[in-house]
């Protein structure tokens, strides 16, 4: 047999690579063409191998419809607003009309209520509060207060995703309460897609559930966002996925260089919830790089990366920024899979900083220096990720991948979904160097499937498929018998 340019003997056309697949009632055989790829014979694009190449979900006429709207007038019209209340420090006044948390909470409370009007009792919001006691950046006993607004899912309603930006701000000194700090960039940017993206979904029905919250408490230490997991843990949500949006508010950093078409999503390696053996398993089989927040991430690419958004997702392969920390983070030590939204490049001269006035210059994180186009296309990142999430199937659960055989083939299995619109399941793979998936196999409504590719040599992966063709984050599987 000859070779190809690559030094690899061509793919046939006319291999077939046998896939066994069983269901709980019967068990069938099922053929699937190892179609070749002519990116792969001539040594680029997918590996050789069963399957398809991957290729990016294209957003449906629903999609596009709610990208379209997006609306770059009301979000600025929000930065500006939260920017008037002087100060949104956690402990500033609470009981104040013009000025601190307090007059910011309940505008944004109000503002909610106006969008859950037009939702036909399928959104609802609250003032979800506590009393957080003494602790650190906490010096007397504060109430924490999380505006939460919940659209009920109609076919998944336990399924649910979140997205948060927090309302509160700071100065310079995290504990100055009284200097103005209109937190305009952070995180004002971040509540003003979340409620954009609130405004808009209203209207609209979704399979799952999404939670749009404006949390409290972040600059002192993620209270807000840490109650909100809490309770909805208690709740028994099924959180399948959570984006926090901090600082998404230009794209221009200190040293003028901009990035207007790019935002960083961050995402964690071993899952912060694992406990040491797990992680260590995770690491033997080489599953450093495939945590659900990762899975997460490149789902966000798959579904975001189009001409409806204009923008680029770089992922990044950490929980966070050095000496940063945000919202998900009480996510993640939920173990449920969350990321972080944030601008390419920082300028750090106007965060965190007292609004003032140097040698003719202004300072201060203030609504001047927000690019608000560069926000509207990081929300309808956003809306395109938790609108494709929220129809899609849910995240298989139970995969494992059979290691307790020696055999050149590979095994999966996983627990069948509920969902009434569920069509069937894909495995998806890539070579062990690959960050990005690259092959897909059609496997139909099945929940065991043996595939002629040795286990050793790639990664795999279980995505469950909808009727109208919606696909869900991928699991990635653990070592089973």
């Amino acid at each position: 047999m000859g070779t190809d340019d690559s030094g690899r003997p061509p793919t046939r056309p006319t291999r077939r690579t046998f896939l066994t697949a069983a269901t709980a009632a019967t068990a069938a055989t099922v053929a699937v063409p190892a179609l070749a790829d002519p990116a792969a014979a001539s040594g680029g694009g997918a590996p050789p191998g069963p399957g398809h190449p991957v290729r990016p979900q294209p957003p449906d006429r629903e999609l596009r419809d709610l990208l379209r709207a997006v609306d770059q007038d009301r979000i600025e019209a929000i930065v500006r607003r939260l920017a008037a209340f002087g100060t949104r420090h956690t402990l500033s006044a609470q009981d104040d009309p013009e000025r601190g948390i307090g007059a910011a909470r309940d505008w944004i409370y109000d503002r909610m209520r106006e969008y859950a009007a037009a939702s036909g009792g399928r959104m609802t919001v609250e003032l979800q509060s506590y009393v957080q006691q003494p602790a650190s950046r906490i010096p007397v006993p504060t109430r924490i207060t999380n505006v939460v607004a919940t659209l009920r899912g109609e076919t998944s309603p336990n399924r649910t995703y979140v997205v948060t930006g927090h309302y509160d701000s700071r100065a310079s000194d995290v504990m100055d309460a009284v200097s103005d700090a209109p937190g305009a960039d952070d995180d004002a940017s971040g509540v003003a897609l979340v409620m954009e993206l609130a405004r808009l979904m209203a209207t609209r029905r979704t399979a799952a559930t999404i939670v749009f919250a404006a949390v409290a408490g972040e600059e002192q230490g993620l209270y807000g966002s840490a109650h909100l997991a809490q309770q909805l843990k208690a709740a028994g949500a099924d959180v399948q996925g959570m984006f926090s949006d901090d600082i998404v508010g230009s794209s221009t950093a200190d040293d003028g260089t901009r990035d207007p078409r790019t935002v960083r999503l961050f995402a964690e390696g071993v899952p912060t919830a694992e406990t040491p053996a797990e992680a260590n398993t995770r690491r033997s089989v080489g599953g450093e790089n495939d945590s659900p927040s990762r899975q997460l991430a490149r789902f966000v690419k798959d579904v975001a990366e189009n001409g409806a958004t204009g923008m680029r997702v770089r992922v990044i392969y950490r929980r966070d920024r050095y000496l940063r920390g945000s919202d998900h983070i009480s996510f993640l030590e939920q173990g449920w899979p969350a990321g972080r939204f944030t601008e390419p490049n920082e300028d750090f001269a106007h965060q965190h900083q007292d609004v003032r006035v140097v040698d003719g210059r202004q300072y201060g994180d203030l609504p001047e220096f927000c690019d608000f186009g560069y926000i509207t296309r990081v929300a309808r990142v956003n809306g395109a990720a938790l609108w494709s999430l929220a129809q899609a199937p849910g995240t298989p659960k139970g995969v494992v991948i059979v290691t307790s055989d020696l055999t050149n083939n590979t095994t999966l299995r996983w627990r069948r979904g509920d969902e009434p619109d569920l069509a069937g399941y894909e495995v998806v793979w890539r070579e062990t160097t690959a960050a990005e998936w690259q092959k897909v196999i059609p496997v139909g409504d099945v929940t065991q499937v043996t595939i002629d590719l040795s286990k050793d040599n790639v990664f795999f992966g279980v995505r469950a498929v909808d009727r109208d063709g919606h696909r869900s984050p991928v699991a990635f599987p653990r070592p089973g018998s």
